[in-house]
């Protein structure tokens, strides 16, 4: 059974992008050395990437090129992608996906992006376990971590440690 997994960094005031959009303020830590829990040794694991809609149309408008071509990508939304970046796959039904995603045995499934849908699947107790890289920066408001969705939820501490730079990594487990 796979395990869906979330990564991802946030502002000390808990934001991961400004009201904007931007990731300018996330961006000025390129270079960060993140030693065993770097992104790429993280993505190497990963076999199917989950993201919402709002998530890949921010990263379908970025000049850079498609990051995922080694993994197969799926895109949680009910509106067609008419021209799309890369090699990709849509889902609307959350709860299918998540069984086809829990079917899984050739990799980890990461959570890409924006909290909304990472808050939907930990209301479904389908999150297993989540690393969050918190920057030394306050960016005042902006889209948030995790969104006030009513969901109550109690993690396990995994670990939890300085990296460089002022950055803090937690990593969390999901349910007993």
């Amino acid at each position: 059974m796979a395990r869906i997994l979330g990564y991802i960094a946030t502002s000390l005031d808990g934001f991961i992008a400004t009201e904007d959009d931007s990731l300018d303020w996330l961006f000025a830590y390129d270079g960060l050395d993140l030693g065993a829990h770097d992104y790429r040794h993280f993505l190497q694991r990963v076999r199917t990437v989950v993201m919402g809609r709002g998530t890949y149309d921010f990263l379908a408008s970025q000049d850079a090129p498609w990051a995922y071509d080694a993994q197969r990508v799926i895109v949680v939304t009910s509106r067609p992608i008419l021209d799309p970046k890369g090699p990709l796959e849509t889902r609307s039904d959350v709860d299918l996906l998540i069984a086809e995603l829990r079917a899984l045995d050739d990799g980890d499934v990461w959570m890409l992006g924006g909290g909304r849908l990472q808050m939907t699947f930990i209301a479904r107790s389908a999150l297993d376990a989540i690393e969050i890289y918190v920057m030394p920066e306050l960016i005042g408001r902006g889209k948030p971590l995790f969104p006030a969705e009513g969901v109550r939820e109690k993690l396990r501490l995994l670990g939890a440690e300085a990296i460089d730079r002022g950055c803090v990594r937690l990593h969390y487990a999901f349910g007993d």
